[in-house]
Parts: structure tokens; C-alpha cells; sequence
């Protein structure tokens, strides 16, 4: 494994391949997980930095993708800010048993501290880059303020996200003061993330999707872009990885990010001519191919690579989050697709 791959497709460096990882690359699909999983819950494996770092390494030890991301969750971050948290496993995913349905809910959110109240994911980033020894980086994450808003209104996932989006509309000024909380949480955890040793961190809205274009701009990208002002550092790349916002690429892309992540349902050809060269793109498989046989995965890497085509700045990655049923030996195939088909799409040093 070559540890600079990555870290130089951010920067859209020439490489003598693509590089690849998979967001939720550790999870219940590797039985070595679940393995760890038989002796913690949940939270618990994200609040023990040896536990979290012993997942965070096992894709780069099984599959051998080229670079590790740290493994926690983004709703840790509302827990540090006073809510609780609850994951019940097998009763629909985690919630908060107390959203935030008014001001006087918003206004007892504890802001100084919050980061310092996540200092064992710090813990696990400085385990897990010990354990690396440089094999590949390491990426750090949060959600976005506008996605960790959602869940924290909600109170659980939703199709549709009633509460918050009805918050933006029926009172926009106490939507922005729970944006702007949340965004100095999360600027400041980011922050913390790289002086731990995180060598790229990747900020996830998920739902931005849900919002329509002006709401997108006013709710979700104006505070993306006042984190990523707030932790530019040399050599760190930032990304953003907005679910079904590819439309807005060109605006998330002027937001001082490094990189774009892109869903599936975009071309990733047409992706690149949007970028215009001012960001690295990453993506963007459909997780669901990892169902069919090694050999279409096979055809599918070849075709999203011959869609980018001969040009740096491609980080291959799937769409969204790998699903916990996708076989070991199809997760492996697709790894091993990538590293094998992209160096024809590459200038040889």
C-alpha cells in the first residue's frame, strides 16, 4: 500500500492508480467486527479508543484499502452537547428520548466543553495512528450541523424529517441559533480530530438532500463552509459528502473543501466537468453492486473508472455506506478491482 495515494488524489496530484476505501468500511459485514461487537455494545466500542481502533484497522488489514476512517458515529457529537443518546439494537437505530421542540430545549444545549467531552475519540485517533505505523492515513469525521440539527429535532431517523424541516420554516432564526451551536461544536471537534492525528477529515450531510435548493444554501452549506474556513490546515484535505446534492456540486465545491463525495445517482463524467478542476471528486458505486458476482463488480469498477477518465483527483469509494449483508469475498473483489484496472487510467511516472 502506497500511504501517499490518497493524500495526493485530495490534492488532485498525478498517481500511479486510484485510490479506494469504503465509508462504514468497518461494520457487521466483516465477522472480525462482530467478533468485537460480541463483547461491547455499540457506544461502548465507540467510547473505548482500543476497542474503536481495533475496527477502525481491520479493513486495511483484511481488504487492504488505502485509507482507514476512525470509527465512531456523528451523533456522538449531540450527546456531548447535553442530549441523550439511546441505541437500542434491533429496535430501529438510535434516538434521542428527548428531542428539541423549543427554545428553552435549544438553549440548554452545552456548547463550551462539548468537544473536550469527545476526547476518547481523539484517544482512538492516536491509538489507531500508532497501530497504522504509516501504513495509510487516517480520516477523521463529523456530521454536518445541518444533519446532526435533523436527528436532534426528530429525534430519530425519517424519511421525511417533519420536526426540523418545520423548525426552518415556521421559525428560521431559532434554526439558525441550533446551526450555529452545533457548528462551533463541530469546527472545534474537527480541529481536535487533527491535532490528534487525523490526516483528512470528512464532514457528512446526509440529509441535506431533503432540503430544497434555497433552504440547502441558508440551513446546510453556509455553516459547511464556516467549518471548513475554521480548520484549513496545510496538508489536511477536507471533504464534504452531501447525499443526493450532487446538482449543488459547483457550490459545494466553493466552499473551500478539498474534495466532493458523490451518491450513485449521478455520472461521475458529468461530475468532473461540474467540478471543473477546483476539487477532487470521491465515489461513487452503488453499495448494492457489492451483491452481484465478483465479475460484475469487476465491470462496474471499469465502468465508473472509464467515466472519470485519465485525470487525478478520483478517489473511488462507494456511494453511501457499505451494507452489513455484503459478502467478505465481494467487499475484497471490489478492492482489489480497483487497484487492478486503475493504473490504465494513469500516467506512469
Amino acid at each position: 500500500m502506497d500511504n501517499r495515494l490518497f493524500i495526493d488524489s485530495c490534492f488532485r496530484k498525478p498517481v500511479p492508480r486510484t485510490p479506494v476505501w469504503m465509508m462504514r468500511q468497518a461494520g457487521r459485514y466483516l465477522p472480525e467486527y462482530r467478533a468485537v461487537r460480541a463483547r461491547a455494545d455499540f457506544l461502548t466500542l465507540c467510547r473505548t479508543p482500543a476497542l474503536a481502533a481495533e475496527v477502525t484497522l481491520q479493513p486495511v488489514d483484511i481488504l487492504g484499502v488505502d485509507a482507514a476512517i476512525i470509527f465512531s458515529d456523528i451523533l456522538v457529537v449531540p450527546e456531548a452537547m447535553g442530549m441523550e443518546l439511546v441505541i437500542e439494537e434491533g429496535q430501529g437505530g438510535p434516538r434521542f428520548p428527548h428531542p428539541l421542540r423549543s427554545a428553552s430545549d435549544i438553549g440548554r444545549l452545552s456548547i463550551p466543553g462539548a468537544a473536550d467531552r469527545l476526547g476518547y475519540v481523539m484517544d482512538a485517533i492516536r491509538t489507531a495512528k500508532r497501530e497504522l505505523r504509516g501504513r495509510v492515513p487516517l480520516i477523521g469525521f463529523s456530521g454536518s450541523p445541518w444533519t446532526l440539527a435533523a436527528y436532534m429535532v426528530e429525534g430519530h431517523g425519517s424519511k421525511n424529517f417533519r420536526f426540523p424541516k418545520e423548525l426552518i420554516c415556521n421559525n428560521p432564526a431559532l434554526a439558525h441559533e441550533l446551526l450555529e451551536k452545533t457548528a462551533r461544536v463541530v469546527a472545534r471537534y474537527l480541529a481536535a480530530q487533527i491535532d490528534a492525528g487525523a490526516d483528512a477529515v470528512q464532514i457528512f450531510d446526509t440529509w441535506g438532500g431533503l432540503l430544497t435548493p434555497p433552504a440547502f444554501r441558508e440551513f446546510s452549506l453556509r455553516y459547511i463552509e464556516t467549518i471548513v474556513r475554521e480548520i484549513r490546515r496545510p496538508g489536511i484535505p477536507v471533504i464534504v459528502f452531501c447525499k443526493d446534492c450532487a446538482h449543488h456540486l459547483p457550490e459545494i465545491a466553493q466552499t473551500g473543501c478539498d474534495v466532493v463525495g458523490l451518491d450513485w445517482t449521478f455520472g461521475l463524467g458529468e461530475a468532473r466537468q461540474l467540478a471543473a478542476g477546483k476539487v477532487a471528486l470521491q465515489g461513487n458505486m452503488d453499495p448494492t453492486i457489492l451483491y452481484a458476482r465478483p465479475e460484475r463488480i469487476r465491470e462496474e469498477v471499469r465502468s465508473l473508472l472509464a467515466a472519470y477518465g485519465p485525470h487525478p483527483g478520483h478517489i473511488f469509494n462507494l456511494g453511501h455506506g457499505i451494507l452489513p449483508d455484503i459478502p467478505v469475498d465481494h467487499a475484497r473483489a471490489f478492492i482489489e478491482a480497483v487497484k487492478e484496472e486503475s493504473p490504465a487510467f494513469h500516467t506512469p511516472a
